[in-house]
């Protein structure tokens, strides 16, 4: 059975995978109770570890230097304590091969080349060309299902990032676009971003430093 993380450990690293989230958005995401999940933010905001802020009608978590060192601390003594590095790792380098692909795949999506201007901006007028971009995307879920289903076997928390990609894929082909890309909802490219950034959070790789 996969071993499964404890909520103090949750709420911390929920807030580094996303960067800047409410206390909602991080229950969420690991089906927490919220009350719990913000009791723990606040104790972490005294001991320094997370700073809430907010702009306009938004406002959130975010993690402070102190917290990005007690949740990698954290997460290298989870990896110890259940023995799984070498298959999150193993699973890391799949995503890996795959990221360079997906990237591409985002591009395209963004930028429609023209005989004048090689890096025009996809205006999403020519239907051809988004559907060759969202059936790629298809291809991408398949591999991710097979890297998320390795992950989930070593720790529960990785589950569910694959059914949310499929969920964002399935909305954007009912033509609701902004699903592909778009930042601040659970578009295709933020999910892949929030898996990157959990699996280098987990193996303790700094961003661009993976090879």
């Amino acid at each position: 059975m996969a071993f499964a993380s404890t909520p103090e450990l949750l709420a911390l690293h929920g807030v580094r995978i996303k960067g800047f989230a409410n206390s909602n958005a991080v229950a969420r995401r690991f089906a927490l109770d919220v009350g719990v999940v913000d009791e723990l933010l606040q104790d972490y905001e005294a001991m320094g570890w997370v700073q809430r802020s907010g702009f306009a009608d938004v406002s959130g978590w975010s993690l402070t230097d102190l917290g990005r060192v007690e949740n990698e601390r954290q997460l290298a003594a989870e990896l110890m304590a259940c023995d799984v590095r070498s298959g999150i790792a193993s699973a890391h380098a799949d995503f890996a091969d795959e990221n360079s692909y997906f990237l591409n795949t985002i591009t395209k999506w963004q930028v429609r080349p023209e005989p004048w201007d090689p890096m025009a901006s996809n205006d999403h007028s020519d239907w051809r060309w988004d559907e060759r971009v969202t059936s790629s995307l298809g291809g991408h879920l398949r591999e991710l299902r097979s890297i998320n289903g390795a992950l989930s076997d070593c720790l529960q928390r990785f589950d569910g990032y694959a059914d949310r990609f499929a969920a964002s894929l399935e909305r954007a082909d009912g033509g609701q676009k902004r699903w592909v890309d778009e930042p601040g909802i659970d578009s295709c490219h933020a999910v892949w971003f929030e898996l990157h950034e959990d699996l280098l959070a987990t193996l303790g790789i700094e961003r661009g430093y993976e090879d």
